[in-house]
């Protein structure tokens, strides 16, 4: 994957159920690992991030990450979006997506960037949380060219 990041289908699953927050960090978590993105070490890093620092953001979306010290286990920037239209209880919030993030630099910065144009936007976070196609996520979440 290039260094600017350029999310990909494989990266993107819809329609997803989670019994609670540790089973949706565990499914990104394995998605970042199916996708060659992280060593398997790296989930747990995930949840210790969850347990200091919560990675909710607003409009439904939470953004799992490892912590600084776990970036050593990142083989390659990548961003694994899963979609839970019945949502999970993210501590006392509803998430709708969960974005996990491997990088072990600033090149998912250009990804954050626009998802906090998504954010910022109801209508498209909304479009977001109910998105019935690949495609429309990948439209949304594209980094902004210019």
């Amino acid at each position: 994957m290039p260094t600017d990041l350029t999310l990909t289908a494989e990266s993107v699953r819809l329609g997803g159920a989670a019994r609670d927050r540790a089973d949706a960090i565990d499914q990104c978590g394995a998605l970042l690992v199916e996708l060659g993105a992280v060593e398997p070490g790296y989930v747990t890093a995930m949840h210790e991030r969850e347990a200091s620092i919560p990675t909710f953001v607003g409009e439904g979306v939470a953004i799992p990450h490892g912590t600084d010290a776990s970036r050593a286990l990142v083989k390659r920037t990548a961003l694994a979006v899963i979609q839970f239209p019945e949502g999970v209880d993210w501590g006392g919030q509803t998430v709708h997506v969960a974005i996990g993030i491997a990088a072990s630099g600033d090149e998912h910065l250009q990804v954050l960037s626009s998802l906090a144009g998504v954010l910022t936007d109801p209508e498209r976070a909304a479009r977001l949380r109910s998105a019935a196609g690949v495609d429309e996520v990948l439209e949304l979440l594209a980094p902004a060219t210019g």
